[in-house]
């Protein structure tokens, strides 16, 4: 037999999730690729000389996970920011912010992350002693020469509103916000002192995606391009040691994510494949721009858009919707804060119809998140047939059988987010639905039986995908313990080929990875347990203690045998 492996795994559970679910003693690879599955004794015939052996003692081997709906820029952005894990009162506070304010020049903008406990930064002001935030005159005692602003979290992390935020009064004078200043949307409190009408330093925030820093704030300052690649190359270690090693960023990203997904790329230092969807900014262009718009875009995001199997841009992300807030924090050009996607990017309805047209004649692919574009996906189909394209629906939490069936003649893909719509709220879907209804929340037992191509998402929250692998197999509510539309679980196996091979579809890379064939790029994982036969509590908590990307090792478990 010739040799033609440098790298054999042998002497485990090969889960290679191929057409015959196939379960294999020993993976061989030869450079990026993989060139052989099956028992131990002639997987390690096929290995070089100088082959690298990694005996697996009996742990589990699967293919990479590939993230639907990711959003792994935003993972490392919690890091680089001064942060308060582990406080409890608003002295612990006060002693972050001094500590924060030593390391800074005088009159240099210190910027902290959100109070609380990542990842969700969840329960504040209540977890703090006071129960309340600290006002601008408590930040002043321990910042006086440096304007300190404490930012509000991302709202779907808490999944709870109002947002908090504070600052103190340097920052507040930099702002040009005093007791004389409103603020032109509802969705923003400016909180004051009962007595003296001032305001305390402290802001509340009527909705998941933050405006203030965008608006009243917007002299603070936010993300760099290069703090983003910083955060970057932190999110893929994130990602990396959760099993994840491809992406797909359905929301699209803006241009300063772009260009710090090239930096990283250009340094070397990638070690997540990524697919960015194109957001755009439709400030300052109109309805009759977009014909020409869509034209010039086709160039470079149509068709596969730029790029390879490490980093891609194509297609283009869009959505109804031009509130006067979406307006507001698209005041700062490119800046897009802890969203990453354009603030922008939404149209009126029938512009938006029309920019599906003129993507479909431009074989530029379109992806959304909201139940609303349905309808207009069956009026392009009218137009423009859209079978073979694999337009993306994302986040939906409800389909009857009559969408089910009209996503599945659109031949669109899905993907879902079971993170927020069972886990986390699931019991108050059921409520909305209706007696009778609960089937149809997050129904990926009838999408798959259609034949409706569906891969799981995380929307990074949290980022393991074995957390939306475990919602679809048992489909339990956090906060009740209640299994939300049982009849809608679906098998280990399938809730594993979603993750995998569901997200290579999205991609149009299915013969490529989310397998372990011959032929696959060499992208898996070694796992902590079975992902088909340990208990289904442990499911959602398992970790690899290797992770592969292109027959290259990026993450060792420490302590990993």
């Amino acid at each position: 037999m010739t040799r033609v492996a440098d790298l054999v795994l042998f002497n485990g559970h090969i889960i290679t999730l191929d057409a015959d679910a196939r379960i294999a003693q020993a993976i061989a690879v030869l450079g990026n690729r993989i060139v052989g599955i099956g028992p131990s004794d002639e997987m390690l015939a096929l290995a070089l000389p100088s082959a690298r052996r990694l005996d697996l003692k009996g742990r589990s081997v699967m293919p990479g996970l590939i993230d639907g709906h990711a959003h792994a820029d935003r993972e490392g952005l919690k890091q680089i920011l001064p942060g308060f894990a582990g406080v409890r009162s608003i002295a612990d506070v006060l002693e972050r912010v001094a500590e924060a304010v030593s390391n800074a020049r005088p009159g240099e903008w210190v910027v902290m992350n959100p109070i609380g406990d990542p990842p969700e930064f969840a329960g504040i002001p209540g977890s703090l002693r006071e129960g309340r935030m600290p006002t601008r005159w408590e930040l002043d005692r321990v910042s006086p020469a440096n304007p300190v602003y404490i930012r509000a979290p991302w709202g779907y992390w808490p999944n709870k509103i109002p947002l908090l935020s504070c600052a103190n009064s340097l920052a507040l004078k930099s702002a040009g916000i005093d007791r004389n200043t409103t603020f032109p949307s509802s969705l923003v409190t400016i909180d004051r002192d009962p007595v003296s009408g001032e305001p305390n330093g402290v802001f509340l925030e009527n909705t998941r995606e933050p405006i203030l820093e965008f608006t009243a704030m917007a002299a603070a300052p936010n993300f760099t391009v290069a703090q983003r690649a910083e955060a970057l190359a932190l999110s893929m270690g994130a990602y990396n040691s959760v099993g994840t090693t491809s992406v797909f960023e359905g929301h699209g990203v803006s241009a300063d994510v772009v260009a710090a997904y090239q930096e990283i790329r250009n340094a070397g230092r990638q070690t997540l494949r990524a697919h960015l969807v194109f957001s755009p900014t439709w400030s300052g262009m109109g309805r009759d721009d977009i014909r020409t718009m869509i034209g010039s875009w086709a160039r470079w995001i149509g068709r596969r858009g730029l790029g390879d199997a490490w980093l891609r841009v194509a297609d283009i992300y869009t959505e109804i919707d031009r509130s006067p807030e979406s307006r507001m924090r698209a005041r700062i050009p490119v800046q897009t804060g802890w969203a990453g996607y354009s603030p922008d990017a939404g149209l009126e309805r029938e512009a938006v119809l029309e920019l599906m047209v003129e993507a479909a004649r431009n074989d530029v692919r379109v992806t959304g998140i909201w139940a609303n574009l349905l309808p207009l996906f069956a009026e392009v189909d009218k137009r423009v047939p859209l079978a073979g394209r694999r337009w993306v629906l994302g986040h939906q939490r409800t389909f009857t059988d009559d969408e089910i069936k009209l996503v599945k003649d659109l031949g669109l893909v899905l993907t879902t987010h079971t993170n927020r719509h069972i886990y986390k709220q699931g019991s108050a879907m059921r409520w909305r639905v209706g007696l009778g209804k609960e089937h149809t929340i997050v129904p990926i037992r009838s999408l798959l039986d259609a034949g409706v191509p569906v891969a799981f998402g995380t929307d990074g929250l949290p980022p393991s995908m074995f957390m939306p692998i475990w919602q679809a197999v048992e489909r339990i509510d956090r906060e009740t313990g209640e299994v939300i539309g049982p009849s809608q679980r679906i098998s280990r196996i399938e809730a594993l080929r979603c993750a995998t091979q569901g997200g290579a579809y999205l991609t149009f890379e299915e013969k490529e990875k989310g397998l372990l064939t011959p032929g696959a790029l060499a992208d898996f994982i070694v796992l902590s347990d079975d992902p088909l036969s340990v208990a289904a509590e442990r499911l959602p908590h398992i970790l690899p203690e290797r992770t592969f990307v292109d027959g290259r090792e990026v993450y060792t478990r420490p302590g990993a045998a």
